[in-house]
């Protein structure tokens, strides 16, 4: 019996090597992930995907702002939802087999400090003439040394609302995409009603939360390095390998994993062993198979 696992695909698996981001460029990207998927499979493993949505949803925020004389522009969890479904159906068709795609909410708290201070850039650089036009529309934009970008909150996941119907999908022996882009952002208002917010959640969080509240027993992010390294970037480089959830947190307080990049999925990693998974994995998407079996990349044990 091959384990439960949930694998966290980076944007790098759903774009050309370049990052161009044509329906072409999208479909050949995400068929030669589903190559890596497929062997785990066949190896008897249960598997869940997450993936990231970043160049998607900024097609589609581009379509708005050229179109916003004409439409009125699609609120971001909308955007998120869209894509969740698009990237599923190419998965879908890549697998040909059991598979099935849920639309994801993912629960966060509107009180989350996040939204008092969204930094987290979205979509293309702007001129300031353009910006004055979009904040027109209550959009938040910085500057940023190549122009000027939207910011958005990205408060923490609380609960993938959708799980449920993802563990009932693979107990049924499906292949299962879900919590795409982190999950549709959503909230409980006064009236104790869900409703859609603008944020982005982060992927690599929300691919954590989901792993445990499915029960998997290895959480695989696959992004564009082997492995996590401490001085990255720098002459003292150094990878990591095996690591205890200590030791990893230990590196983590000392900053040798940059916020924007590493950080995220250090942290996803983290959470998912301390909260019980057997072993998170931090890997290229061409190592997810050695991964699953512990064979490369930065192995995080309790």
């Amino acid at each position: 019996m091959g384990e439960r696992v949930l694998i966290a695909l980076g944007g790098n698996a759903m774009t050309a090597s370049d990052g161009s981001a044509s329906p072409g460029d999208q479909r050949r990207a995400v068929e030669g992930a589903m190559g890596h998927v497929a062997a785990l499979l066949a190896a008897g493993h249960q598997v869940v995907l997450t993936h990231g949505n970043g160049p998607q949803v900024g097609n589609l925020m581009l379509k708005n702002q050229l179109a916003a004389g004409v439409v009125p522009p699609v609120p971001l969890d909308w955007c998120g939802a869209q894509t969740q479904a698009t990237i599923g159906t190419l998965v879908l068709n890549a697998l040909e087999g059991r598979a099935a795609v849920v639309v994801t909410r993912t629960l966060v708290d509107p009180a989350d400090p996040a939204f008092a201070d969204p930094v987290k850039p979205i979509g293309r650089y702007v001129t300031e003439d353009e910006v004055r036009r979009f904040e027109g529309l209550g959009q938040t934009w910085r500057r940023f040394e190549r122009g000027w970008r939207r910011v958005v909150a990205s408060p923490e996941p609380l609960q993938i609302l959708d799980a449920p119907a993802v563990a009932a999908l693979m107990t049924a022996g499906f292949v299962v995409v879900a919590a795409g882009g982190g999950g549709v952002p959503v909230v409980r208002t006064p009236a104790g009603r869900l409703a859609g917010i603008e944020a982005v959640v982060d992927k690599d969080l929300a691919a954590a939360l989901l792993a445990r509240t499915v029960r998997a027993a290895i959480l695989v992010i696959a992004t564009d390095v082997p492995c996590a390294a401490t001085g990255f970037g720098t002459p003292a480089a150094r990878p990591i390998g095996a690591v205890t959830a200590a030791g990893l947190r230990r590196l983590q307080a000392a900053g040798h994993f940059a916020g924007g990049s590493m950080g995220p999925k250090v942290e996803a990693a983290l959470r998912f062993v301390e909260h019980g998974g057997d072993r998170a994995v931090i890997t290229s998407l061409e190592g997810i198979g050695a991964a699953v079996a512990g064979e490369t990349g930065t192995v995080v044990r309790k």
